[in-house]
C-alpha cells in the first residue's frame, strides 16, 4: 500500500488540488475561530508542507473523499463481509480487503491516478502531410 507522501510524489497535478483543498478548508475553519489576521496571512504565506498532508492522508485517508468529490471522482466503499471499492463514473474494484481502511487506502490510490489523468493536458496529434510543406 502506498503511503499519502509517496501518493503526493506519484501524483504531482493531484497534488496541487489535494494541498489547495486543505488550506482552503483549514482557512474555512478560522471564519468560526478568533484566530488573529497576522496567523492567517502566515499560514497563506507558509502553505501546508507535502510530509505534513502526507501523514494526515496515513492517518485519515477519508478525509480526502470530499476532495475527490468536488472533483466528480465519487468513492463507495462496500460493506462487509467483503469489503470492497468502487469509483464512479466507471472504475470498480472487485478484490476483497480485509478491513475498510484497507479498501479506503486502495480507492484513493485509484482515485489519485484518475485525478492525475483528468489534470494532464491532452496533447494533440498533428498530422503533416507532404502539402504542408513549403521548400524555399
Amino acid at each position: 500500500m502506498t503511503n499519502g507522501l509517496e501518493l503526493l510524489e506519484k501524483y504531482p497535478l493531484a497534488k496541487n488540488v489535494v494541498k489547495d483543498w486543505f488550506m482552503r478548508t483549514m482557512l474555512e475553519s478560522f471564519k468560526d475561530e478568533d484566530v488573529p489576521e497576522e496567523f492567517k496571512q502566515f499560514m497563506l504565506e507558509q502553505g501546508v508542507e507535502d510530509d505534513k498532508v502526507g501523514k494526515l492522508i496515513d492517518v485519515n485517508v477519508r478525509i480526502l473523499f470530499d476532495v475527490f468529490d468536488e472533483n466528480e471522482i465519487y468513492i463507495a466503499i462496500t460493506t462487509p463481509p467483503d469489503w470492497c471499492w468502487e469509483i464512479s463514473p466507471g472504475h470498480t474494484e472487485n478484490s476483497v480487503c480485509k478491513s475498510r481502511k484497507e479498501a479506503e487506502h486502495a480507492a484513493i490510490e485509484k482515485a489519485f491516478e484518475i485525478l492525475e489523468t483528468k489534470l494532464t493536458p491532452a496533447v494533440k496529434e498533428i498530422e503533416v502531410t507532404d502539402e504542408e510543406i513549403v521548400e524555399e
